[in-house]
């Protein structure tokens, strides 16, 4: 059985994330939505992808393919299900979604019309929008731990610390340094990645997930349920956060009810509004309409894609939606929608960003982890440069 993890309709919706990675490389929880595909099945899984992506993210075929939605998080039921699938069977939701297919070759997606109809009856976790990513977060970081951690042992906390809760709901992984920090434990998990770091006078209200090399700098104030990926610096208050990987916000300063992308940067006492002054329905911009659409929540933040950078005293409304490949500045609060590659600010205006500046940034900030941008990389982004409108952006 070769697992193929496949963009569906839901890819629009949770753009600007899925410009730079097809929709099952989204984290949400602890982990990618691949990883827990493949914790699952245990094996590697692949993706279907957009074209311009498929060169990172290939797609492999064998002569027995289960195809799953990329949006789609796995549960015992689900997994039982799709495993029982032959080919031929397409499994789908009430309401026709397709969730999985199995088949022969790859030319069942065009032909779906002669498969046998399976109805999936039972509750099932999606994400269709990117708000989502931070709504589900609770559920799925506990959901997450218990897989992560079951019949494992976690190494100890030092007594510098103050352990609020059970300790069987801390797990902390190899490497990692926490020291002098107060980890509470009652109103969720908290998982420590690999070498990772709470300094001194952080205090931390579970569900929270840390990954592998990743920092909360001294005195941070964090609340669950947020994920910092890895190789991640955060310091500052944050509620309810998504951060997927090599992202830094690492000064003082807000966000909460908030998603921010990889290889983001969030200058020091940057704010986040996630409440309207009137307590009203956040809107949001939505990429599939091309318009603002209701999200249905109270509390909605900071949605930043890939690549994007704000200075120092950076403020942004209430559901605001930054694309890839941004540079933003000023003190006034910016545009509560800011299209991919731009740079400027709401007072004198946004103009597009080169992709050489937007490259030559990111080469450097490649450069500060040890790393260099491989060349399928800058196609991919040169891509994405060319995706986006080409106006004056004022």
């Amino acid at each position: 059985m070769n697992i193929i993890l496949f963009d569906n309709q839901t890819r629009a919706h949770l753009l600007p994330f899925t410009f730079t990675r097809p929709v099952a490389e989204i984290r949400i929880g602890i982990t990618t939505i691949r990883e827990k595909w493949e914790r699952a099945f245990k094996i590697e899984c692949s993706f279907f992808t957009q074209d311009y992506l498929a060169e990172l993210f290939p797609c492999i075929i064998s002569d027995d393919n289960v195809f799953i939605a990329g949006n789609l998080l796995p549960s015992k039921q689900l997994v039982d299900t799709i495993k029982a699938l032959s080919i031929g069977e397409v499994l789908k939701d009430p309401q026709n979604n397709v969730l999985a297919l199995r088949a022969g070759s790859f030319a069942a997606f065009s032909a779906l019309e002669n498969f046998n109809t399976i109805v999936y009856p039972h509750e099932f976790i999606s994400i269709n929008a990117k708000h989502e990513l931070f709504v589900l977060n609770n559920t799925v970081i506990i959901n997450d731990f218990q897989e992560l951690t079951k019949r494992r042992k976690s190494h100890i906390l030092s007594a510098s610390n103050t352990l609020i809760g059970n300790p069987k709901n801390l797990f902390i992984e190899a490497g990692a340094q926490i020291e002098g920090a107060i980890i509470n434990c009652e109103t969720g998990p908290v998982y420590i990645g690999k070498n990772a770091q709470i300094m001194e006078g952080s205090c931390v209200r579970g569900p929270f997930a840390l990954l592998d090399e990743s920092v909360v700098k001294m005195g941070a104030k964090i609340y669950g349920a947020t994920t910092i990926g890895p190789y991640c610096k955060v310091g500052g208050e944050l509620n309810n956060v998504v951060m997927f990987g090599y992202s830094n916000k690492a000064h003082d300063g807000y966000l909460g009810n908030a998603v921010i992308g990889a290889w983001c940067n969030i200058g020091a006492g940057s704010d986040a509004s996630n409440l309207k002054n009137n307590y009203g329905e956040v809107a949001q911009w939505d990429y599939a309409s091309q318009s603002y659409e209701n999200t249905g929540l109270q509390f909605c933040g900071l949605m930043m894609g890939d690549h994007s950078k704000c200075s120092i005293g950076s403020m942004f409304n209430t559901g605001t939606v930054i694309g890839v490949g941004c540079n933003l500045f000023g003190s006034s609060f910016h545009r509560s929608f800011v299209p991919s590659f731009s740079t400027g600010n709401r007072e004198k205006g946004y103009a597009s960003y080169s992709i050489e500046k937007v490259l030559e940034s990111e080469r450097a900030m490649f450069l500060r982890r040890g790393m260099e941008m491989e060349e399928d990389y800058v196609k991919m982004l040169t891509h994405c440069r060319w995706l986006q409108p080409t106006d004056d952006r004022k």
